[in-house]
């Protein structure tokens, strides 16, 4: 048996983990984020209050469930760049690569759970914290693959205009959504403003982290 494939009891309890998501995600845009409690939501999906918060520590990460991966998704890709590839080069294929399955990690949502999460100050500022969270594992990342200091100036800007194409893309993805564009017509746009989003940084970091 493979060891870094997940066991029974994880594969449990990360169906529970999303089964109890689902449950709130459906009763927030039901009622509205702010009118469901922990308790609402424990009840609905036929756990224990504790159950639900032993998964999630906070409320927003039950709308948020894919927080880990929308985190160090970049960093994984810098991590994993092939031989001879940029930082820039690696996060530019998983970004396409991303768009192409409508991966949650570009922003491309239905109308009504893009409308919940623009709608609640509670869940803006936790997707801020994401991509604060984001920015430091680029950076961490960098810092671990070039030798420098993780507060090294190169390492951070380097982070920061990284992080930046993510964070106005997946903005760029929610207010597609919320005009109402099709799903395709979304994905198209999306594609050719990535494209000159990571054009733009081509001459500043074509050529900084290459394996």
């Amino acid at each position: 048996m493979d060891a870094r494939k997940p066991g029974l009891r994880e594969r449990k309890k990360a169906l529970a983990r999303r089964q109890i998501s689902d449950v709130a995600t459906r009763l927030f845009l039901e009622r509205g984020y702010d009118e469901v409690t922990i308790a609402d939501v424990a009840e609905a999906a036929g756990v224990a209050k504790m159950t639900v918060t032993n998964y999630f520590s906070r409320k927003e990460d039950l709308v948020f469930d894919q927080h880990a991966e929308l985190v160090s998704h970049a960093a994984r890709a810098i991590s994993a760049r092939a031989q001879g590839q940029s930082a820039l080069a690696a996060l530019r294929d998983a970004y396409f690569a991303a768009l192409e399955r409508q991966d949650a990690s570009v922003g491309l949502a239905g109308e009504g759970f893009v409308e919940m999460i623009t709608g609640s100050p509670a869940l803006l500022a936790r997707l801020r914290e994401i991509d604060e969270q984001r920015e430091a594992a680029i950076a961490d990342t960098l810092a671990a693959e070039t030798g420098e200091p993780v507060d090294d100036i190169t390492v951070a800007i380097a982070a920061a205009q990284l992080a930046a194409v993510h964070r106005v893309l997946f903005r760029k993805a929610m207010r597609l959504t919320l005009d109402g564009v099709p799903r395709a017509v979304a994905q198209s746009v999306l594609s050719a403003m990535a494209a000159r989003a990571f054009d733009q940084l081509q001459p500043s970091l074509g050529g900084y982290a290459i394996r």
